[in-house]
């Protein structure tokens, strides 16, 4: 392993010097990487190896071009004989998302958007030259893979843990441009596995938006959830009430802070309240917490009432998970891992400015989903330590 890390920064480091251009020469090194180890594992094994799980040979490669939003890659594909053809991964992974935003900028044009604020966009992405009839199969092809993931079956396993946040994203809706709601729900089954389980639009966090995504969880066979983690919003908890019987609630503890900092407005006391709230959670007994935020509300009575009035009322909610295990709670004491998936949309969309219709945003927001699913289907680690958790439950 220590070998490889070398050559590959050895591979870096002559790439940056040739060019200069070292993003482009990093895709390059780590694409070729990769589909190296994937025609190792095609072939059953690694170049003139003799063994007896070898089901073809390599048979030299075949140049291939990648558009990217670092550029166009040039790309060198091994080919074996004597089997099944390889066809790399990173092809169709990679460039799921580039066609999601290639069909959105695509749209925005043919929807009369100035074609300077098309070519900006497509700049950004590296360059495409587009036609309807490319836009129309590149989005009918994609549509149909989202459709595949986003219906399919959840009753294999049970989902214990359920965590759901939103992000608001600019929607162009009968003329006029609109703030509209992308939900996501990310769930981990028994075994500690996390994926990615819903996305849709909405006008807002509502009961009735939120219940729609539950009831298409259940209706897919969600089961066995345990505990839903999300921010305080009434429309979410309501939702959930209705929705998912027996779990539990997590409050964001995150989300708690932010809410808990913005009541201090511009005051010159708020490092001293945040460094407050974190010595908070930083307690292991739910009893030292409840009586530590209790003094923590009495201290600033006086000064922000505000403060005091929402350790008061929403505290209790971020100690759910002080029943579970501590390798458990640093996962599930926040929507941080959710979070982090929607700055990458954030990211990615931000590219597009303002989405020409729902379709579109929808398109974009699910191919990074799945692109997001693929990687997290590929960790060798779980995202949680599950074992033992049937007796933990029985212990509470």
């Amino acid at each position: 392993m220590a070998t490889t890390s070398q050559s590959l920064v050895s591979q870096f480091k002559n790439q940056l010097l040739e060019d200069g251009d070292f993003l482009h020469a990093v895709a390059e090194v780590f694409l070729r990487e990769v589909m190296e180890e994937e025609v190792q594992s095609h072939v059953g094994a690694a170049r003139h190896e003799r063994s007896s799980s070898r089901q073809g040979s390599r048979n030299g490669y075949k140049p291939r071009k990648l558009k990217t939003r670092v550029g166009e890659l040039e790309l060198s594909v091994p080919q074996v004989r004597g089997m099944e053809p390889y066809h790399p991964s990173v092809f169709a992974r990679y460039q799921r998302s580039e066609r999601a935003l290639l069909a959105a900028c695509a749209e925005m044009y043919f929807m009369g958007v100035s074609t300077r604020k098309v070519a900006s966009v497509l700049e950004k992405m590296g360059g495409f030259e587009l036609s309807a009839g490319t836009v129309s199969r590149v989005a009918a092809e994609l549509d149909e893979q989202l459709k595949t993931f986003r219906e399919r079956r959840l009753d294999d396993r049970t989902w214990p843990y359920l965590l759901v946040d939103a992000t608001y994203l600019k929607v162009r809706r009968h003329g006029r441009v609109q703030s509209t709601a992308m939900l996501v729900a990310v769930g981990i089954d028994q075994h500690g596995r996390r994926e990615v389980l819903s996305w849709s639009p909405g006008d807002s966090e509502s009961e009735e938006t939120w219940s729609q995504i539950f009831r298409d969880l259940k209706a897919r066979g969600l089961n066995g959830v345990e505990l839903l983690v999300s921010d305080a919003h009434e429309g979410i908890r309501a939702a959930a009430r209705r929705y998912l019987h027996g779990a539990c609630w997590q409050r964001c503890r995150v989300h708690f802070m932010r809410n808990a900092m913005a009541k201090m407005g511009g005051s010159k006391d708020k490092a001293q309240v945040a460094r407050e709230l974190k010595e908070l959670f930083v307690l292991s007994e739910k009893d030292l917490c409840r009586r530590a935020a209790e003094e923590m509300a009495t201290r600033w009575e006086s000064r922000c009432p505000a403060l005091s009035q929402q350790l008061r009322a929403g505290f209790e909610d971020c100690l759910t998970v002080h029943d579970l295990p501590n390798r458990l709670r640093r996962r599930l004491h926040s929507t941080n891992m959710i979070e982090r998936v929607m700055r990458e949309i954030k990211r990615r969309t931000d590219a597009v400015s303002i989405f020409p219709n729902e379709a579109s945003c929808d398109r974009l927001i699910g191919a990074h989903l799945m692109e997001r699913q693929e990687k997290w289907l590929c960790e060798s680690k779980r995202y949680l330590d599950l074992d033992g958790r049937e007796q933990i439950k029985s212990q509470h």
